[in-house]
């Protein structure tokens, strides 16, 4: 009866640590894609401010010349 309860035990615990594992796998690609996300917001910005001089740049050079 004790080799039973420690099988069930055993496997119990095997779950638990296999769902941590699991978990900790989870927040690690987490990390990564908020890492890659801010990565990308931050080029898109300085696309949108590269943009947006170069219309500022043409219109002065229209009202100019």
């Amino acid at each position: 009866m004790n080799s039973t309860a420690d099988a069930e035990e055993t496997g119990k615990t095997r779950r638990v640590s296999e769902a941590a594992a699991f978990r900790a796998r989870v927040e690690e690609r987490l990390r990564h894609l908020e890492a890659e996300l801010a990565d990308v917001k931050s080029r898109i910005n300085g696309l949108l401010f590269f943009i947006a001089g170069t219309v500022i740049a043409q219109a002065l050079l229209r009202v100019v010349s």
